[in-house]
C-alpha cells in the first residue's frame, strides 16, 4: 500500500467523493455551550482538521434528544435553536476542502447522571436506573434521530453517522444482555436490529438522494455479540443504503475477546464482507503513516483518526509531505495542544486521559 493510494479519491454511491482516505474520527470534546449550541472553541477545533487536509470531518457525538445527553458541553441537534452554529460549521468545513458530517447520537443509560436526572434504556436497568422506554417512546426516538439527520441537512451538511456502537443507546437496543424488551423492538436479533433499520430508512426517505450516509458499530464489550454484529454488517452492507461502515475496533490489529494466540483480527471478521459499494473504514490506534497503510491493506477503505488528529490538526497534510510520518511522543504540554486548536475545555478534558498531558 503507497502514501499515493492513501490520497487517491475515495468515490461513495452518494455525495461527493472524499479527496483521500484519511477521516477525523468523532471526538468528544466537552467545547459546546450547555445547551448544545457550537462555541468558538469547537467550531475551531474541527475547521482547523479541515484546514489540516482530512476528507471528512465529523462532529462530536452530538445528541438527537435533550434527554441523551452523555456528556457535559456535548453538541446538540435535538432543536432549531442549534441550526445557526451548525450551519456556520458546515459552510466553513466546505470552504476549507472537507466534506462534512454530523454523528447523530443518544447516550441512553449512559447519560451524564450530573445533567440528566432520569435518564432512558431499551428496558428497565437496575444498574444505571434507567427506566424502559414505551414502544410509542421508541418509534419517537426513531423519529427524532430522523429529524436530527434532516436537521444536519437543512444546516448543509453533505451526511451524518448513527452511532450504533459503545454501549450507547442503540447499541443497548443491539445487546441481548441489556434489551429485555418483549414487543417488535428486542427478543431475536432481527427485532433487536430492527430500531436502527428504521432509522436509517427513515433518514433515506427524509433527506435528498445524495446525502451520505454511515453507521458505526463496536463489534464487542457492553453486552454485544461478536457473530451478531458482523451479522449485522453484512446485512446492512448488503442492502445498499448506506455510503459507509465505521468500525469502532480500539485497536485495529487486535484479536476478539478471549480468543487463542494467532487468532485472526477483529478487523478481519468485517473486510471479507460482501460490501455492495458500502465503503468501509475502521478506527483505533491508527496514529502513524505505516499504521493507516496498514489498515488499508487490511482491507479498510478508509480511516478514521482519533488522537493523532489530536497531536496535528494537520496530520495529513503532513503525511502527504512524508511517508514516513510519525506522532508526536506522548504526553505532550497543554501549549502543544492549544497550538493544534483545541480550547480550554478540551485540554482539560484530555488532562483526564492517563500518560496524554504533561503535568
Amino acid at each position: 500500500m503507497t502514501t499515493d493510494t492513501v490520497f487517491s479519491p475515495l468515490e461513495l454511491t452518494r455525495g461527493p467523493a472524499w479527496k483521500n482516505r484519511l477521516t477525523l474520527a468523532p471526538l468528544t470534546n466537552t467545547q459546546s455551550h450547555d445547551d448544545g449550541t457550537l462555541s468558538d472553541d469547537e467550531f475551531n477545533w474541527l475547521v482547523k482538521r479541515a484546514e489540516g487536509g482530512f476528507a471528512m470531518v465529523m462532529t462530536c457525538a452530538a445528541h438527537v434528544q435533550k434527554v441523551g445527553q452523555g456528556f457535559p458541553g456535548q453538541l446538540g441537534i435535538w432543536s432549531d435553536d442549534h441550526l445557526p452554529g451548525l450551519t456556520r460549521l458546515a459552510n466553513a468545513l466546505r470552504e476549507n476542502g472537507a466534506v462534512s458530517s454530523v454523528q447523530l447520537h443518544h447516550a441512553g443509560n449512559r447519560a451524564d447522571k450530573d445533567i440528566i436526572s432520569a435518564p432512558v434504556c431499551p428496558s428497565d436497568d437496575d444498574a444505571t436506573g434507567a427506566r424502559g422506554l414505551t414502544t410509542a417512546e421508541v418509534e419517537q426516538l426513531r423519529d427524532d434521530f430522523i429529524a436530527a439527520a434532516k436537521r444536519a441537512e437543512t444546516a448543509g451538511f453533505d451526511g451524518v453517522e448513527v452511532h450504533g456502537a459503545h454501549g450507547y443507546i442503540l447499541a443497548q437496543f443491539l445487546s441481548p444482555d441489556i434489551n429485555k424488551r418483549e414487543d417488535q423492538y428486542g427478543g431475536s436479533l432481527e427485532n433487536r436490529f430492527r430500531l436502527i433499520v428504521e432509522i436509517i430508512d427513515g433518514i433515506r426517505a427524509e433527506c435528498r438522494p445524495d446525502f451520505q450516509l454511515g453507521l458505526r458499530l463496536s463489534p464487542e464489550r457492553f453486552g454485544l455479540r461478536l457473530p451478531e454484529i458482523v451479522t449485522v454488517t453484512e446485512e446492512i452492507m448488503a442492502s445498499g443504503k448506506l455510503d459507509y461502515m465505521d468500525l469502532s475496533l480500539w485497536d485495529f490489529r487486535k484479536t476478539p475477546q478471549d480468543s487463542e494466540d494467532g487468532a485472526a483480527s477483529l478487523l478481519s471478521h468485517f473486510t471479507d464482507l460482501p460490501r455492495n459499494g458500502t465503503r468501509l473504514g475502521a478506527a483505533g490506534k491508527i496514529r502513524d503513516a505505516q499504521d493507516v497503510r496498514d489498515a488499508l491493506e487490511q482491507g479498510c477503505d478508509f480511516v478514521l483518526i482519533g488522537r493523532a488528529a489530536i497531536l496535528h490538526h494537520d496530520m495529513a497534510n503532513r503525511m502527504a509531505a512524508d511517508p514516513d510520518y510519525t506522532a508526536p511522543e506522548l504526553p505532550v504540554t497543554a501549549d502543544h495542544l492549544r497550538a493544534e486548536g483545541l480550547g480550554e475545555a478540551f485540554v482539560t478534558y484530555m488532562s483526564g486521559w492517563k500518560g496524554f498531558v504533561e503535568g
